[in-house]
């Protein structure tokens, strides 16, 4: 697909959207306009915005004008400290953090990097390629260059580490320590706001970025109000004044001039309301929280699906999604702003999505992209790990339907003893039940202590694709808690688009290839274009007590010379503990037809199935009469999970492939491959049973 047929495809798929792009372009060139001829924030506009009339008597002052009650006010950190009391590790987790932000290590990607306590922090260099982006204008950086990466030295310079320093700051209880702590955040602060001049490098090249910065510089600067070393004016002064210039460099920026604009807006606003409200001396604040308040209100309602699914066609971006608006939604709440209800109902509905498809171990499935993207700066995670949703959500809602488990440290810094409070007035929920989210194109079976996650629906962004993959009718099977099946990730975005695309390709997936083609054709130049044209849907959705029916179809191989069809059938038997899935083919012409079953890791071998397995097998509804001579065994040989059964004439074999759990990380893993020619009408059928 070229760049004319991709552009074709957008405007037939959105029309409107394409004309309200254009209106926004506009929009955002009058708004750099503005830009350009305002007046900088420097110390004089300050001194009239606080109503001091000397720097000195500003930072007097500083103190006294923190009046919210959002849970970074020093005022605050006895509610925090009473919370994280109630969890156990937790006030250890904080501590460990701010020690490494302390001594500058940062975990990018999976690779530690570290500059050394009070040294230079090197915030343009890309760690893994060597390469350093140039300090210039950003208008004129170039951003995408083949074997670097810009996402790793944003990971320095979202500055997500001053909210670390701070948490050590609040659980620290001897003084010099936590003056340590103090210095840390001021000489981290300097040399960020030094080396980074507005408006040139790389950290300046994202407005998400800058967003996201400046919302953690200005809720670790609320932390530390009180610390003698901050009410310092030859601090105050420059760091307010960043704190200005960023939110009036994204207020310049919105990032709202694609055809469907997606969560860089909302980290947009978010950063602009952060700022805005915790800092509304500041010129511009009024203006900009009342444009984030607009923005983030709408923003809700185009970007989250009413059943509470993100538009972005990705599970780990729903992750994202739902910590941008929360960290929106406790800020205001903090600040007696009402965001609305219908936007809390949404978010409500976002926590209850993610506890449907997360394992009994908190794993979430990888559907779509994977840039291992988070808000929330308060605790280290796996990138899976969507299993803090849940209960966060409860004590943010008193919500009876999440509660359970534990207490996620999350939940204790954001909402204190109140939040300790509701989340223990509520009894557990029942386990989740399998459901279907059409909207969103995730479809759950559970049971048998298994979790099947099925990806058919309309691609991401409302049919734009971005953050989605070729893997309509594809799934992940986790079992007993543990991925079992998986879908292998997203490896890179801009560094090889090589790599990129083969993560988003159809052979990436647990899903039918044929005649080796694409599910749906794209531009490999194009990395976030992915067009609607498979038009995956659901056919069947039953649920019962002791068997879960879903069928499924796309049409995206009626664009083949000889048009196919594909329905697959997913058949949880919750008495045989075993899940059957059938694939018909339905069209013209003979195809080549190979199906793939990615595994996480490389233990996996081939052996003939004992009586029992096989019997257990047969006794699947709508599974095959006879099953080639041998399986395939999943897991460590010490620790067998289950065995594949494929239906005679389908051979399976073992081939090497990737697996990456997180952006950046590529682990070797295997999978297993399996196909034939076949005319339709034809089935292919096979049956994993768990041991």
């Amino acid at each position: 697909m070229g760049n004319l047929d991709y552009y074709t495809a957008l405007v037939r798929l959105a029309p409107a959207a394409v004309a309200r792009s254009a209106v926004r372009r506009v929009q955002g060139v009058a708004r750099q306009a503005l830009y350009r001829r305002r007046y900088r924030v420097d110390e004089l506009r300050l001194l009239q915005a606080y109503g001091a009339a000397s720097a000195t008597e500003l930072a007097s002052r500083f103190l006294s004008t923190r009046q919210t009650g959002t849970w970074c006010e020093h005022t605050q950190r006895r509610s925090v400290l009473r919370a994280l009391a109630a969890i156990p590790g937790a006030r250890e987790r904080a501590l460990k953090r701010a020690r490494a932000a302390l001594a500058q290590e940062f975990d990018v990607f999976g690779t530690c990097v570290a500059f050394g306590e009070g040294r230079a922090v090197d915030w343009s260099l890309d760690p893994l390629s060597g390469y350093r982006y140039p300090l210039e204008p950003v208008d004129q950086l170039r951003l995408q260059r083949p074997g670097s990466d810009p996402k790793y030295p944003w990971v320095f310079g979202r500055l997500d580490s001053l909210v670390a320093l701070g948490q050590g700051y609040w659980v620290e209880e001897e003084a010099e320590a936590r003056a340590r702590f103090a210095r840390g955040f001021v000489l981290q602060t300097l040399d960020f706001l030094q080396a980074n001049p507005t408006g040139l490098g790389v950290q300046w090249a994202c407005p998400m970025e800058v967003a996201l910065r400046a919302a953690n510089l200005a809720q670790a600067l609320a932390m530390f109000a009180e610390a003698p070393e901050v009410q310092r004016p030859e601090f105050l002064v420059p760091v307010l004044s960043a704190l200005a210039e960023h939110a009036d460099w994204v207020e310049a920026r919105l990032e709202d001039r694609g055809a469907v604009p997606n969560n860089h807006l909302v980290s947009n606003y978010v950063g602009l309301l952060v700022v805005g409200l915790l800092f509304p001396e500041l010129p511009g604040s009024a203006r900009q929280v009342a444009l984030a308040v607009k923005g983030l209100r709408s923003q809700m309602e185009a970007q989250v699906h009413a059943e509470g699914t993100s538009f972005e066609g990705s599970t780990p971006y729903h992750r994202l999604a739902v910590e941008l608006f929360t960290l929106a939604h406790v800020v205001a709440l903090g600040t007696g702003v009402d965001l609305g209800k219908g936007y809390a109902e949404r978010l409500r509905g976002m926590y209850q999505a993610a506890r449907a498809w997360c394992s009994e171990q908190g794993l979430a499935p990888q559907i779509g992209d994977n840039d291992s993207g988070r808000v929330f700066p308060f605790r280290d995670r796996a990138d899976l790990d969507h299993g803090y949703l849940a209960p966060l959500g409860a004590a943010l809602f008193g919500e009876a339907s999440l509660a359970g488990g534990e207490l996620p440290d999350e939940a204790a810094w954001l909402l204190g003893r109140p939040g300790l409070e509701r989340f223990q007035a509520l009894a557990p929920a029942a386990p989740p039940t399998s459901v279907s989210f059409p909207a969103g194109g995730f479809h759950i079976l559970r049971g048998a202590e298994a979790v099947i996650t099925v990806s058919a629906g309309r691609q991401g962004q409302q049919g734009v694709g971005g953050h989605s993959h070729n893997d309509k009718l594809s799934f992940e099977l986790h079992l007993r808690g543990q991925p079992l099946i998986v879908d292998p990730g997203t490896g890179t975005y801009t560094r090889d688009a090589t790599v990129r695309n083969a993560f988003r390709g159809t052979a990436a997936h647990n899903t039918l290839e044929l005649d080796g083609a694409e599910q749906v054709a794209f531009a490999p130049t194009r990395l976030f274009a992915l067009p609607e044209d498979a038009r995956a849907r659901v056919e069947v959705f039953q649920t019962g007590p002791e068997l879960d029916r879903l069928s499924v179809r796309h049409d995206g191989y009626r664009a083949l010379p000889a048009p196919v069809g594909i329905e697959r059938t997913f058949l949880l038997d919750k008495r045989e503990r075993a899940l059957s899935v059938t694939d018909r083919l339905i069209g013209t012409g003979a195809h080549a037809v190979v199906g793939r079953l990615h595994l996480p890791d490389v233990h996996a071998r081939l052996r003939a199935p004992e009586p029992e397995e096989l019997a257990r097998a047969l006794r699947v509804p709508d599974a095959p009469r006879e099953f080639e001579p041998l399986g395939v065994e999943l897991g460590p040989e010490d620790a067998v999970r289950a065995l594949v059964l494929f239906a005679s004439g389908l051979t399976p074999r073992l081939e090497p492939s990737s697996y990456s759990p997180g952006y950046g990380q590529v682990l070797p893993a295997c999978m297993v491959t399996y196909g034939a020619q076949r005319l339709p009408p034809a089935w292919l059928r096979w049956v994993v049973v768990f041991l």
